[in-house]
């Protein structure tokens, strides 16, 4: 094959669970032109992929439907060998259906799938995503596991390099998802178990700022910073990959510890690790509640409030049950 596209146009830790693709099929296709759909904003973490020829953004915010129809005339332009749509949404698999792509695989999940030429089962529970997402290619490389990778360049460790200066740890305490999210009271008991030596980074978008500003307000620390918004994704990711500890919510950092092996903690509140989105680095850790809740899980991806109004899965988990570094042991 000389020519395949990857689509993958959901959110940001999904791209990141996608990647192991890219580096599978250069394994076997190291001659072929691999392309990566994305969503808009989404590009930054694929930017100067040494194993990706192009990415190409999809807006789905403005005229979306304008936009997928110059996408799909777009893609069929280029005469794909392969399209591996990694979705099981309308959108990405009428995408697929009308590539012209002579080889076009996706989940059975997908309702076009009877227009692919492959179609792949897709199991929740007990599989992880970026397994699940290689099952994809197995017909067409083996079904050896590939991890999740992502490729920070020189100019993104530079960027970051002042802040490496000494041992830091890294937390990103918020998620798109308020069940998701480790309550702002819990991170603040966490730091304040940590030595009082350690720098520590906070993490996050540019909307994140004001709470992880609350949390250094509450916590009367002055070896915290608020990164929120002052980083990329990779730089992020590179920050994160020398750092001693990241302590992350099932959300997308988690995923960028895992695509650069960084020894993480990741807490999971509402959901569990065995839907397949748990940390993959070397070392990862799993922190969640070590009561019986029959209202646990509640939801696959998390939801804007506790439906029982108690938040129980969350306010459970207790500061002990992470790993508590001590700064000593690192000059020792």
């Amino acid at each position: 094959m000389d020519k395949i596209i990857i689509v993958q146009t959901a959110f940001i830790g999904d791209v990141v669970l996608a990647t192991p693709l890219i580096e599978k099929l250069e394994e076997f296709y190291p001659k072929a032109r691999i392309d990566f759909l994305v969503r808009k904003g989404n590009e930054g973490l694929l930017k100067n992929h040494p194993k990706l020829n192009k990415v190409y953004v999809w807006n789905k915010k403005t005229n979306k439907f304008t936009n997928l129809i110059k996408l799909i005339l777009l893609i069929r332009s280029k005469d794909y060998d392969c399209v591996i749509n990694v979705q099981r949404f309308f959108a990405s698999g009428i995408l697929t259906a009308l590539s012209n792509a002579r080889i076009k695989i996706g989940f059975r999940k997908n309702p076009l799938s009877f227009s692919f030429t492959k179609k792949v089962g897709h199991r929740l529970i007990g599989q992880h995503e970026s397994s699940r997402n290689l099952s994809l290619v197995h017909d067409l490389t083996d079904n050896t596991y590939v991890a999740p990778k992502l490729y920070p360049n020189e100019k993104d460790y530079q960027s970051v390099k002042k802040y490496q200066q000494s041992p830091y740890l890294c937390i990103a305490p918020t998620s798109v998802w308020t069940t998701k999210e480790y309550p702002t009271i819990k991170w603040i008991e966490l730091i304040l178990s940590q030595d009082e030596e350690w720098n520590i980074y906070l993490l996050g978008a540019p909307s994140d700022f004001q709470k992880c500003q609350e949390i250094i307000d509450i916590s009367g620390k002055n070896n915290i910073v608020n990164l929120c918004g002052k980083l990329s994704f990779l730089e992020s990711a590179a920050l994160m990959q020398k750092a001693k500890m990241n302590y992350v919510n099932d959300s997308a950092p988690m995923h960028f510890a895992s695509a650069v092996n960084a020894p993480t903690n990741a807490v999971f509140c509402s959901t569990v690790p065995s839907f397949g989105f748990g940390p993959l680095a070397e070392y990862a850790k799993v922190v969640q509640t070590k009561k019986e809740l029959g209202c646990r899980p509640c939801g696959l991806h998390g939801k804007k409030a506790c439906p029982l109004n108690h938040f129980d899965c969350a306010y459970s988990i207790q500061k002990e049950q992470f790993d508590i570094l001590n700064f000593k042991d690192y000059f020792e």
